[in-house]
C-alpha cells in the first residue's frame, strides 16, 4: 500500500485560535501533516482573555495554553520571534523575517487582531503602551514602578481592566472615554451610570465625553 503523502501546513499566527487549530490538526491520527507555526511574539500561545490576571500575580506560564511537550512532536515546528513578510500564492511560499522562505501545501492565517491606536500626536512617545501582549504588561509594570499616575484612553472592557491594574499598582488612574458613558456599546444610559459609580468607587477617575487630542509632557 502506498504511503499517504505528507501535507505541509504553514500557520501564520500562534494566538488562542491558532493554537486551538493546532490541537485539532495534530490530534487527528489519520492526518499525515507537517505543521510549521510562525509566531511573532517571543513566547507560545497564552490566554489573552484573562491577560489582566497577570497583574493579580499570575505568571506567563500560568496563562500559557500550551501543554508540556506539545511541541516535542516530530511533525510540528514552532518558530518564535518570526514574522511572515510576504506570501507568494503562485509559488506557494512564505518569506520570513529571518530571511527564510517556506513552502506550503496549505496556508492558514490566524493572526488575530491588532490594537487600534487613535491617530493622535504623541501616541508613539515613550511610556505609551497598548494592552495586548505579556510584553506590553511587563513594560507597563516597569513604567508604573517609577510613575505616579496613569491614563487609559478608551473606556471599554479592556480599558477598564487596564485602569484597575494601574490603580492596583498604586497609581492615580484615569479613564478617558469619547462616548458619553463607559462601555457605550455594551450598556445603556442607566447601566452606564451604575458602572461609572462602581468604577469610581474603586478609586479610578472617569472622564466621559472627552476627546483625546494629543499626548504631551
Amino acid at each position: 500500500m502506498a504511503e499517504t503523502p505528507v501535507t505541509n501546513v504553514v500557520v501564520i499566527g500562534h494566538g488562542m485560535v491558532g493554537h486551538k487549530l493546532l490541537e485539532c490538526l495534530l490530534d487527528d491520527a489519520r492526518a499525515a501533516l507537517h505543521v510549521t507555526v510562525l509566531c511573532e511574539e517571543p513566547r507560545p500561545a497564552y490566554d489573552r482573555v484573562h491577560l489582566s490576571e497577570f497583574f493579580s500575580g499570575k505568571s506567563a506560564e500560568d496563562l500559557s495554553l500550551v501543554k508540556p511537550g506539545f511541541f516535542e512532536r516530530e511533525n510540528v515546528l514552532l518558530k518564535l520571534d518570526t514574522k511572515a513578510l510576504l506570501i507568494d500564492r503562485e509559488a506557494r511560499t512564505v518569506s520570513l523575517s529571518t530571511g527564510e522562505t517556506l513552502s506550503y501545501d496549505k496556508l492558514v492565517l490566524a493572526t488575530g487582531s491588532s490594537p487600534f491606536v487613535p491617530p493622535m500626536a504623541g501616541s508613539d512617545r515613550q511610556d505609551c503602551f497598548v494592552y495586548r501582549t505579556i510584553e506590553d504588561l511587563e513594560a507597563m509594570q516597569a513604567c508604573g514602578a517609577r510613575a505616579k499616575s496613569g491614563v487609559v484612553v478608551g473606556g471599554g472592557l479592556l480599558g477598564l481592566e487596564c485602569a484597575k491594574a494601574l490603580h492596583d499598582m498604586g497609581l492615580a488612574a484615569h479613564v478617558v472615554e469619547f462616548a458619553p458613558r463607559l462601555m457605550a456599546v455594551q450598556v445603556d444610559e442607566g447601566g452606564g451610570r451604575v458602572l461609572r459609580s462602581k468604577i469610581e468607587e474603586l478609586g479610578v477617575q472617569v472622564h466621559t465625553g472627552k476627546h483625546t487630542l494629543a499626548i504631551v509632557d
